[in-house]
C-alpha cells in the first residue's frame, strides 16, 4: 500500500474546469493509494490489449490477411478507421492540454498528455472494427451478442486498467470510448459508397468478378439464339 501522490498544481487547474473533477480526482485518487505489485501486474496485462504495439501487430496480420484475399473495401476501412482515429485522438490531446492525474511514482512514470485515452480510443477503434466485420456473417442472435460483448469486455478492461493505473481520469476513457464510436459510425456511413460499389460490379469476397458463362448443348455445341 501507497499514499496517494499530490496532484500537480498545473492539473488541478485544468481539472477544475471540469465539472467531474471531484470524481476524476477522488477516484484517481483511492485506485492509487490501493495499488500493489500483484495488481499492478494484472492493470499492465489488461492495458496491452489497447497498447499501439499490440494494436499495431493486430493491425499488421488483419490488413495483410485483407490483400491476400483482396478485400480491399476491408482494408481501406481497416486503416481509416483504427490508425485514423488514434491519429486524431492524439490532436485532440495536443488541443485539450490536460495532465495525467499522476506523473511519476513507486508504480507510475507517465508521459504525454491524459485526454483522451489513447489505449482505450485504440481498443475501441479496434475491437468495434473488428465487430463490425464479424456482425454481417453472424445469422443467429447470441452470437452476434456474444461478439458485441466480447468486444465490449476488452475496452472496457483497457479502460479500467488506465484509471486505475493512474494514467488517465474516469473522464479521459470515457471521452475516448465516445470519440470511437463516433469516429467507427462516421468510417460505417462513409464508407458505404465504396460497399455498394464493390457490390454492384459483382466482386466477390476473393477479388474475382463473376462473368456469364455460355450454355452448351449435349455436343457441346452452342446453341443459336
Amino acid at each position: 500500500m501507497i499514499n496517494p501522490l499530490i496532484l500537480p498544481q498545473n492539473c488541478a487547474a485544468i481539472a477544475m474546469a471540469n465539472p467531474f473533477a471531484g470524481v476524476d480526482q477522488g477516484l484517481a485518487a483511492w485506485f492509487h493509494s490501493h495499488l500493489t505489485h500483484t495488481f499492478i501486474a494484472m492493470l499492465r496485462a489488461f492495458s496491452e490489449f489497447g497498447a499501439a504495439e499490440s494494436i499495431g501487430v493486430a493491425l499488421f496480420f488483419l490488413v495483410s490477411f485483407f490483400i491476400w484475399k483482396r478485400w480491399w473495401p476491408s482494408v481501406v476501412t481497416l486503416i481509416v478507421a483504427v490508425p485514423g482515429g488514434m491519429l486524431l485522438n492524439e490532436l485532440v490531446k495536443i488541443l485539450v492540454h490536460r495532465h495525467r492525474p499522476f506523473l511519476e511514482g513507486p508504480f507510475v512514470d507517465w508521459s504525454g498528455y491524459s485526454f483522451a485515452s489513447g489505449h482505450t480510443i485504440g481498443a475501441t477503434l479496434l475491437y468495434g472494427q473488428l465487430a463490425l466485420f464479424i456482425l454481417p456473417a453472424l445469422k443467429r442472435r447470441h452470437w452476434r451478442a456474444l461478439t458485441l460483448s466480447l468486444a465490449a469486455l476488452l475496452i472496457s478492461l483497457v479502460g479500467f486498467s488506465r484509471i486505475a493505473l493512474g494514467a488517465h481520469y474516469l473522464t479521459d476513457v470515457v471521452a475516448a470510448i465516445f470519440f470511437g464510436i463516433l469516429w467507427l459510425a462516421f468510417c460505417l456511413f462513409a464508407g458505404k459508397p465504396i460497399r455498394r460499389q464493390s457490390r454492384s460490379g459483382n466482386v466477390l469476397p476473393d477479388g474475382a468478378v463473376l462473368v456469364p458463362v455460355q450454355q452448351t448443348d449435349e455436343l457441346g455445341q452452342t446453341p443459336l439464339a
